[in-house]
């Protein structure tokens, strides 16, 4: 059976690039064959300011969202985040969706694909690896960091850079490694 993988877009802004440099990550993780992948829109999900009424260590959700949200988390044996950085910071969208949830999460690795201006997103990724690690995701080292991301979109179209697509073969086989690793604390027997 293979693992799941969700690709999330994490931002929601009107005119984002996300959901380009998402649609190329999709087809890289797809060809990189180890995966069965889906692709997450924060902006389809809609999801408001933590509006449950229960903390969510207690997976006691009222509202449909949470628990459309929480079966698409619960489901997925790992994750990548595809992210810019938003003023040294990862997206509020992308903090909020990460924050609504708490227990499926836990024992599943996480990867970022950050994009940006000359810092490529990486004080983005440095964030949201701190705040994954305390919800007890494995966020991997390996990572996709794209500078310049104006430049390499034409016509809707991202084209990646040579280290973009070395990068992302490799951050997917070490994902790969740490999902199957993982799987056992989640189903002991």
């Amino acid at each position: 059976m293979a693992l799941k993988l969700a690709v999330v877009i994490g931002s929601t802004r009107p005119g984002r690039v996300g959901p380009s440099v998402a649609a190329w990550f999709l087809d890289a993780a797809r060809e990189h064959g180890e995966f069965d992948v889906t692709l997450v829109d924060l902006a389809d999900l809609d999801l408001p300011l933590l509006d449950e009424p229960e903390h969510p260590v207690k997976q006691l959700y009222k509202h449909d969202h949470t628990k459309k949200w929480a079966a698409i988390v619960d489901e997925a044996d790992a994750f990548v985040f595809v992210t810019p950085e938003y003023d040294f910071f990862a997206p509020a969208a992308l903090v909020n969706a990460i924050q609504y949830l708490s227990k499926e999460w836990a024992y599943k690795p996480a990867a970022i694909v950050s994009y940006g201006g000359i810092s490529g997103g990486l004080r983005s990724t440095q964030m949201l690896r701190l705040l994954l690690s305390s919800l007890n995701v494995h966020a991997l080292k390996e990572s996709v960091s794209i500078q310049f991301v104006a430049k390499h979109i034409h016509d809707g179209v991202f084209t990646p850079e040579h280290h973009a697509i070395s990068s992302a073969d490799t951050m997917l086989g070490e994902l790969n490694k740490w999902a199957g690793a993982l799987r056992p604390l989640r189903f002991p027997h």
